[in-house]
């Protein structure tokens, strides 16, 4: 049996001080397949799409290591198959 192709899609909280907010927003514009969805003055909602959950942790590893973040958590997962999707 073959393994089906998949596409991991996540939404994640970022906290930021407020003071780094827009310096963290231009950065999250940089990331391939991460979409800013909310921004308010500490807090901001991104969409991530991967190959595998793993990717979206290490992703989120990452921002939560970025000067001015406080915590990047993923709050959803889902999975879809790439061929339930057009893809």
């Amino acid at each position: 049996m073959t393994e089906e192709a998949t596409i991991h899609i996540s939404s994640a909280v970022v906290s930021v001080l407020p003071d780094h907010r827009d310096d963290v927003l231009r950065a999250l514009a940089t990331q391939a397949d991460v979409e800013v969805h909310h921004a308010d003055a500490s807090k901001i909602v991104i969409v991530m799409e991967a190959a595998e959950s793993g990717i979206l942790g290490s992703r989120l590893a990452e921002i939560a290591c970025w000067q001015g973040v406080l915590s990047a958590n993923m709050v959803f997962e889902q999975v879809e198959r790439l061929a339930d999707i057009g893809g």
